[in-house]
């Protein structure tokens, strides 16, 4: 079923306003983007990623840090988050936060290949391992981005290395902001399991997801203002104004 057909299905002619997208309502956003208003892909991960390292100066703004609590460590899975958490990183370099990064898995994708190397090349630091003693993460980094599984992907299908990565997530002590869906939750139904991670920030990527209702951390943004007006109203998005020049927005 196409992007279009799947959105009229699943919102109506006159969809009510809603601030949370269901998973296939997502979908259908996200090919309305790319099919009609022919964004691409890796256009799509640069705004995202630039919008969500903004989101991270909001929340831990660079003059009230010390000089420990600049350091970043982004966790990036192989999937479609993974690309946008490499882009942030790259961007909070540009920021002046000290950004390392670490990929439990590789992806052989040439948009991932080609972020790789932008982060190389502004000396961005990879780590060959993740410590499995949150202690030891705890001492180095001020903060964490997670971009490790996102939507759709379940901690068994991303393999041990993701799996082992959130576990460590999940242990950690200081601030977590995570990237669209929170690795390990549902896109729909959120983080009910005791040991699910609990991100102090969270940042919607075009729009709220439903399992962004279950979300309990201190600040929420979402990441939405390329979306364009029309594409909003046909979805029947609430969201909140976009002040200025600004490409976030509190929720």
């Amino acid at each position: 079923m196409s992007g279009n057909a799947l959105a009229s299905k699943s919102l109506g002619e006159a969809p009510e306003e809603r601030r949370f997208l269901s998973t296939s309502e997502a979908t259908a956003l996200e090919r309305e983007l790319l099919d009609e208003y022919r964004f691409g892909w890796q256009q799509l991960v640069e705004l995202y990623g630039h919008a969500s390292a903004v989101a991270v100066t909001k929340a831990f703004p660079l003059s009230l840090l010390s000089r420990k609590q600049r350091t970043v460590l982004v966790v990036c899975g192989p999937e479609q988050n993974g690309a946008v958490g490499l882009a942030c990183a790259r961007h909070l370099r540009v920021f002046d936060y000290q950004p390392s990064i670490f990929c439990p898995v590789r992806s052989a994708d040439t948009l991932h290949r080609d972020l790789t190397t932008q982060c190389e090349k502004m000396d961005i630091p990879f780590l060959s391992f993740l410590p499995a003693e949150a202690r030891l993460i705890d001492d180095a980094y001020g903060l964490v981005v997670d971009a490790l599984l996102g939507p759709g992907v379940l901690p068994a299908e991303a393999g041990g290395p993701c799996a082992r990565a959130l576990a460590t997530l999940r242990r950690l002590s200081i601030p977590l902001v995570s990237l669209d869906v929170p690795s390990g939750w549902d896109a729909e139904a959120g983080g009910d399991a005791a040991d699910a991670l609990q991100p102090d920030v969270l940042v919607s990527l075009a729009a709220p997801k439903s399992c962004a209702r279950r979300f309990t951390g201190r600040r929420h943004f979402v990441a939405g203002r390329f979306v364009p007006e029309d594409v909003r109203r046909k979805f029947g998005l609430r969201l909140p104004e976009y002040a200025g020049t600004e490409c976030v927005a509190a929720l």
